[in-house]
């Protein structure tokens, strides 16, 4: 199993609204190196839920139901989704300020790469998330 880290506005697609619904489908991407790990995506690998720009900060835990196909919102053939569940809220959400004074964390994707909306997550990354979450 892998884990992943995706990226979304509150204002546009919340954890709360993600919750409600039950399930989405991960849309929206037009970064390569973001539609390559959608791609890499295997169903029951775990995915981060990150709130940028409000908040900035991990929210939940999703999994991934269903692995890579076409961007229902484009004919472009160069774009994929994969649709996702939420498993479970953090107790107490990870905020970027956090990760960043982590020294386990300081190689995380989210720190390197700030922009990028859809990355992997090494499992001792997503562990460490999960302890700050639980403290």
């Amino acid at each position: 199993m892998n884990h992943w880290l995706v990226k979304s506005e509150p204002f546009k697609y919340s954890w709360e609204k993600f919750n409600k619904e039950g399930r989405t489908f991960w849309d929206g991407v037009r970064n390569y190196q973001a539609r390559n790990n959608l791609r890499l995506m295997a169903i029951g690998d775990l995915v981060m839920w990150y709130h940028s720009n409000e908040g900035k900060e991990i929210v939940g835990i999703a999994r991934v139901v269903k692995e890579a196909y076409q961007d229902p919102t484009t004919e472009d053939p160069n774009w994929v989704v994969v649709d996702l569940e939420p498993v479970e809220s953090l107790k107490r959400a990870v905020t970027l300020e956090e990760i960043k004074a982590d020294e386990r964390l300081k190689d995380i994707g989210l720190v390197r790469q700030g922009r990028l909306s859809v990355m992997g997550v090494k499992r001792e990354e997503f562990d460490r998330i999960l302890e700050l979450a639980n403290n």
